[in-house]
């Protein structure tokens, strides 16, 4: 996977929150995405998740030298984030069987096999709306890592977790790095450590200085 952002822009109102950013992302790379909070990171993964339009500038995506549509482009990726839900009126099983109808897990793994990677085996039954905060983060994180996709996109990924979360986060993320391309949106360096790369976003402010 590669994605091309070509003199991109964003704006609320008349209030633009980048411009002028053209950059490429490549696959087998991981890239940090980084800022203080409202500068503009979770803008960024969500225009290149397709969940939000840019104002102004293009985004081209290429899979094995095949260009594929933007509005394709979610058939490809993976999300997680704070703001995304989960179906609480699911069990465990429930939602990782829901979610796996639109995205395959990698590797061939089953239901049963990610439930155990996840260390929820108590839990399988139980309802996601009975879920800790942390739990439902590991749950989120986990859906995401290990879908079977080319792109992942991850805001501010150990939010609600605590040490032994941040372990299993950065275990895990670690595993499933190869042949991937991976874009991290955060400012705290236990997320995106393992990055390649980093993007600083705030050099893309109106008013930064060149």
């Amino acid at each position: 996977m590669r994605i091309n952002l070509s003199n991109l822009g964003k704006r609320y109102n008349y209030e633009w929150i980048f411009r002028n950013l053209t950059y490429t992302f490549e696959s087998g790379t991981s890239y940090a995405v980084l800022g203080h909070n409202g500068s503009g990171k979770s803008t960024l993964l969500t225009i290149i998740a397709g969940y939000n339009l840019h104002s102004e500038g293009q985004i081209h995506y290429t899979l094995a030298d095949t260009a594929i549509a933007p509005e394709k482009a979610y058939q490809h990726l993976s999300l997680t984030a704070p703001y995304l839900e989960l179906v609480e009126e699911l069990s465990l099983q429930e939602m990782i069987g829901f979610h796996t109808r639109f995205k395959p897990l990698r590797k061939n793994l089953s239901t049963q096999n990610l439930i155990e990677r996840l260390g929820l085996q108590k839990s399988k039954h139980k309802f996601v709306k009975d879920f800790s905060s942390g739990m439902k983060q590991r749950l989120k994180l986990g859906l995401a890592i290990y879908s079977d996709t080319p792109l992942l996109l991850l805001d501010e990924p150990t939010t609600n977790l605590d040490q032994e979360g941040i372990a299993w986060y950065q275990e895990h993320i670690f595993l499933n790095r190869e042949n991937r391309l991976i874009v991290v949106g955060s400012n705290i360096e236990h997320e995106y450590g393992f990055c390649d790369q980093q993007l600083h976003i705030t050099d893309f402010h109106p008013l930064a200085r060149r």
